[in-house]
């Protein structure tokens, strides 16, 4: 199933790269704002003022990367993306700074202090939502075993207007999101709701 699902999610992403480049829209965000507001909540896992090492799940074409360098933040960063297209992307982009590289091979991810994964969770095509949030579970546990001191993540909330939800979208109980991972992973969890966007950030510190 997670290899399956990770496949049909790379296969979408690797089509909007085509159509919009190495853009927030190539990614599937509104705006640039926004996709900047995400890292700055996820980032509030890591310690500031001081070198940031971090592996970037789901990274896209590197615009994490970018947003360390325009916010003057130090890192040791490995980006993995399932789509080989968004790594040649973001590897093209950014071969000239230091800290940082990029792979599509899974087995290549190895413990960094932390993990953050931006908008990996969200598109779940026609698949069942109960057979997604299984697919969601794993790849938690997975983010989990490459994290030493914790990771970060953001999904969609069920508390979106109606009108505005999509079928192909996911749409999580922030909830039970937050119970899961209070017994599953650690007792030191937080759960950001209010930063004006349909979606909520978790942040897990092991």
């Amino acid at each position: 199933m997670t290899e399956r699902f990770a496949a049909r999610a790379a296969a979408y992403y690797t089509d909007k790269l085509s159509v919009y480049g190495a853009t927030h829209r190539g990614v599937d965000w509104n705006s640039v704002e926004s996709q900047e507001l995400r890292f700055e909540q996820l980032l509030r896992l890591c310690d500031n003022g001081v070198p940031i090492a971090i592996n970037d799940f789901g990274c896209g074409y590197g615009a994490l990367v970018d947003y360390l360098v325009k916010t003057d933040r130090r890192f040791d960063y490995l980006g993995y993306d399932a789509a080989p297209a968004m790594i040649e992307s973001a590897r093209r982009r950014l071969a000239g700074v230091a800290g940082c590289a990029f792979t599509a091979d899974r087995s290549e991810l190895v413990p960094r202090d932390y993990t953050i994964a931006s908008g990996v969770f969200n598109v779940k095509l026609d698949i069942g939502a109960k057979d997604w949030w299984a697919y969601v579970a794993r790849e938690l546990d997975g983010i989990a075993g490459v994290s030493r001191r914790g990771f970060a993540f953001n999904m969609l909330t069920a508390y979106s207007d109606p009108a505005r939800k999509r079928e192909d979208l996911f749409y999580a109980e922030p909830e039970a999101v937050f119970a899961h991972c209070m017994s599953r992973f650690s007792r030191s969890v937080a759960l950001r709701h209010d930063y004006g966007l349909f979606e909520f950030t978790v942040l897990v510190r092991v």
